[in-house]
């Protein structure tokens, strides 16, 4: 690992003398990618010195233990190394993160799936808390929220909702929640008051842009139509509902939800450069790592990863045996103390893999 950073750290110093030659200078592309590289992998290098730094210290207290004589310092000076050990450990570990593949998918914003599985009304109606609850965590993160379509049901449930989630970092908190999740409650259409199990299926899919997904507009069969939301005003009077379907792949997206058939149509496009994207990166995993168990990447989302358990206020991530009763608080989207032990789970599985 140590040759591995002190070749990323000469690559720095030639980036730093490279940014200000004339012939890096005169070319604005040039300038541009290198300027890039150098910011990625500045923080590597500054967490290289840190760690070094560290290092040092501890090699100087131990040559100094050996010197001293005095029992009192020789006592300080064990404390201080066994400070040092601490910081030398955790230093090395946060070097070795930084070192592992960065998902490229991570800084980018999401388009969300629910989907009401088993349970019928219930799942529906599971869907839309799961909706609430997502939203409420996007504001705790002070990101935009965006309505792309919903099929709602007429007591308030959806049996499906898409939603794009806009903001620096949404993925890589987000895919942690694409799976089976797995509701027991007492159903309020149930008159018996036996509790019920019910699921819901939730997909997260990196927002794609033109430029990641190209589409060419020969493969597309594009229908329009009259919403068939609910009764009132909403319903739209002209043949605003738009279905793309794009033929290659099979993949079908409907959005309703505006007034506009343009607008319908731009939601389509950008839910259907998500799904093939996926659909892409799903592949691509599937030949890399056919035997790989973590959901992450994977697109697996055929398992239950958490259940929501309301006679017992109990919220459990099954990937990582977590445990909270805290159900209210997590349906009211305070998430953070379920996906952060996520991020640290996943990040550590990464460490062993990159050994």
């Amino acid at each position: 690992m140590l040759e591995r950073l002190d070749s990323v750290e000469e690559r720095f110093l030639q980036l730093e003398e490279a940014l200000v030659s004339a012939e890096v200078l005169a070319d604005p592309k040039v300038y541009q990618q290198a300027a890039k590289e150098h910011s990625d992998i500045g923080p590597i290098v500054e967490q290289y010195r840190h760690y070094r730094r560290i290092r040092q210290a501890f090699q100087d207290n131990q040559e100094l233990l050996e010197l001293e004589s005095d029992p009192e310092m020789r006592e300080l000076i064990r404390q201080e190394i066994a400070q040092l050990r601490k910081d030398l450990d955790s230093a090395e570990v946060d070097l070795k993160l930084m070192l592992v593949p960065k998902d490229p998918n991570d800084d980018k914003s999401v388009i969300v799936e629910i989907r009401a599985g088993t349970g019928g009304d219930e799942a529906a109606l599971f869907a839309a808390d799961l909706l609430r609850m997502y939203t409420r965590y996007a504001e705790v993160q002070r990101w935009k929220v965006e309505i792309l379509d919903t099929h709602a049901t007429g007591i308030g449930g959806f049996k499906e909702v898409i939603f794009a989630i806009n903001g620096k970092g949404a993925f890589s908190r987000m895919k942690y929640e694409r799976g089976v999740h797995r509701v027991q409650r007492v159903p309020v259409t149930e008159s018996q008051g036996r509790i019920h199990t019910s699921a819901v299926t939730i997909a997260v899919l990196p927002e794609a842009e033109e430029v990641d997904v190209y589409i060419d507009p020969n493969d597309l069969r594009i229908d329009v139509f009259r919403s068939s939301g609910p009764g009132g005003q909403s319903v739209n009077t002209t043949d605003s509902a738009v279905r793309v379907t794009h033929i290659p792949s099979g993949l079908v997206v409907i959005c309703q939800d505006e007034k506009s058939q343009h607008k319908n149509k731009a939601k389509a496009l950008k839910v259907l450069r998500a799904r093939l994207m996926d659909q892409r990166q799903s592949e691509q995993d599937a030949k890399i790592a056919q035997d790989r168990k973590s959901q992450v990447g994977s697109g697996d989302r055929s398992e239950r990863i958490r259940t929501y358990n309301f006679p017992q206020n109990r919220v459990t991530d099954h990937r990582i045996n977590l445990t909270l009763y805290k159900l209210e608080a997590v349906l009211a989207g305070t998430l953070e103390e379920v996906i952060d032990p996520l991020i640290a789970y996943f990040q550590a599985e990464a460490l062993k893999s990159s050994d």
